[in-house]
């Protein structure tokens, strides 16, 4: 503000000395106009400090603004990264071509590193499983052999040994008091066996799920096989599994095999990609395929410990990939991390 405002402390006064005294006359008008030039400097210092958050927000903004646009771009380049492209596609089609392997659809692109899952040994509750698959567990007969533990009433047989559960029941699988499987006169149908064995599956084991259609095995006269595997967030565990065995009585045999799933462990590692194990795959059963052409009709990641104990663990079980072929019953088993196929 201009000096000149000030002026009115200097106007109209009269001084007059009386005991050292001295008297200030100051003009009203002045005051007011002091008063009113305040005021107009406090607003426009106030609309200073809006205009200079204003541009602050707005640099922000645009700070942030390029910060998503670099993250998206970043993010981009990690999803290519883990994204098998057109050119290894092609490349991959032409050599299973060559080697008689027939591949329709790619049935996966993306491989994202992944961790490895911690798993206990062996992990089964005897008394458990006798109150399931016994109609009264106070008539089971328990002994104990070199090869592992028999359980057994008047038709029911249960083995634990090296670390597979058998279950056989010639009569077909009844559970009194609870889950009651019946098989509509006799016949024997995917549809037949895939709601026999879910009601089991849902009453005692809610987080497997069925893998894969049922099957027709050449040793099981007229039965069929359906797999059950364990699901821990949206991934199979190979290893974990209940297998069914429906004949024309029901639920014949069951054969089991699981450890307690505790959790990831580690960190993320890289896995290989989809087009570098289907090369591993055809050198395998490239020599086969010269003879019978093969069909690939999936492909899938899940994880599957390799060596499991009858030992308390942890162990790790390690993404592998399957491939599934219209040739055979099992699907191939190939390391995710060293390429590596187990027979």
């Amino acid at each position: 503000m201009k000096e000149a405002n000030f002026s009115f402390f200097y106007q109209n006064i009269s001084a007059f000395r009386k005991g050292g005294l001295c008297a200030i006359e100051v003009n009203p008008k002045e005051v007011g106009r002091a008063k009113r030039g305040f005021a107009r400097a406090k607003l426009l210092k106030g609309m200073e400090s809006i205009m200079e958050w204003e541009r602050a927000k707005t640099y922000l903004l645009i700070f942030f603004l390029l910060l998503n646009a670099g993250l998206g771009l970043l993010l981009f380049a990690e999803d290519r990264r883990y994204t098998l492209t057109f050119e290894q596609e092609r490349r991959i089609r032409t050599i299973l071509d060559q080697n008689n392997v027939i591949l329709y659809e790619l049935p996966m692109r993306r491989f994202p590193p992944m961790q490895p899952l911690s798993v206990t040994g062996f992990y089964y509750d005897r008394d458990e499983l006798i109150r399931i698959l016994f109609e009264d567990p106070l008539t089971v007969e328990r002994r104990r052999t070199f090869e592992g533990y028999i359980f057994q009433d008047a038709s029911r047989q249960m083995i634990i040994s090296s670390g597979f559960v058998f279950f056989e029941d010639p009569n077909g699988f009844r559970q009194w008091g609870g889950f009651q499987p019946t098989l509509a006169l006799g016949e024997i149908t995917d549809a037949s066996v895939i709601s026999l064995t879910t009601g089991f599956i849902n009453s005692y084991f809610p987080d497997f799920v069925q893998d894969g259609d049922p099957f027709v095995s050449e040793d099981d006269n007229g039965g069929v096989r359906i797999i059950y595997r364990q699901e821990y967030r949206g991934t199979l565990v190979h290893s974990n599994f209940i297998e069914f065995l429906v004949t024309s009585v029901g639920i014949y045999q069951m054969e089991m095999q699981f450890g307690r799933v505790i959790g990831h462990s580690g960190t993320p590692t890289m896995i290989f990609s989809p087009d570098e194990v289907l090369l591993t795959f055809v050198q395998r059963v490239g020599h086969i395929a010269q003879e019978n052409p093969m069909s690939i009709r999936d492909m899938d990641l899940v994880y599957f410990q390799e060596y499991i104990s009858d030992q308390g663990g942890p162990y790790n079980a390690v993404p592998f990939y399957r491939i599934f072929t219209h040739q055979n019953e099992r699907p191939f088993l190939i390391n995710a991390f060293t390429n590596v196929i187990i027979d």
